[in-house]
């Protein structure tokens, strides 16, 4: 019987040691799934973003196609004699947790834009977007709008207005 003292304690240690490993995968994959669930989110609320600055600029009251100033352009369009909502709602980034989004003009005139992106520099999990461009971070997600008929779209987006024009993106 003198052997069998301290067998208990170990058993116990054993025990909490595999509970500890179980609860440590298991906040890892709880981890991962809100990372992803984030991803899509950050995926359908840019691309939501981005259907409304086409809608906007298809909307516009003059022969030239114009672009929105502000999210809010987006929320209330009064060009025109009637209040457009091309925007439901100022989304949130998932990121972030709040709605400031990086506007990134098109051309010249930086007071428009063309596209959002996020400024979370958070590491994405999957590495590219739909449209095949390379993805490190959450900022480097561009939701640009769809291309109006009769108008090409850009090769390359212009830096972002808070940005400064040389150095990297």
């Amino acid at each position: 019987m003198r052997y069998q003292r301290g067998f208990s304690y170990l058993a116990v240690l054993f025990l909490v040691a595999l509970t500890a490993a179980a609860l440590a995968a298991l906040g890892q994959a709880w981890s991962t799934a809100a990372q992803r669930e984030r991803e899509r989110e950050l995926q359908f609320r840019g691309e939501a973003i981005a259907a409304a600055i086409a809608r906007y600029e298809k909307a516009g009251v003059t022969a030239r196609p114009e672009l929105p100033r502000t999210l809010d352009d987006l929320l209330e369009d009064r060009r025109g004699g009637t209040v457009r909502r091309h925007l439901r709602q100022r989304y949130v980034d998932p990121f972030t947790g709040e709605a400031n989004w990086e506007l990134v003009p098109r051309d010249a005139d930086r007071t428009r834009f063309h596209a959002v992106r996020s400024r979370s520099s958070q590491p994405l999990l999957r590495s590219q977007a739909p449209d095949g461009t390379v993805l490190r971070k959450a900022s480097d997600w561009l939701f640009v709008a769809p291309a109006l008929e009769g108008r090409q779209q850009p090769a390359t987006a212009a830096p972002a207005a808070s940005e400064p024009a040389s150095g990297p993106p």
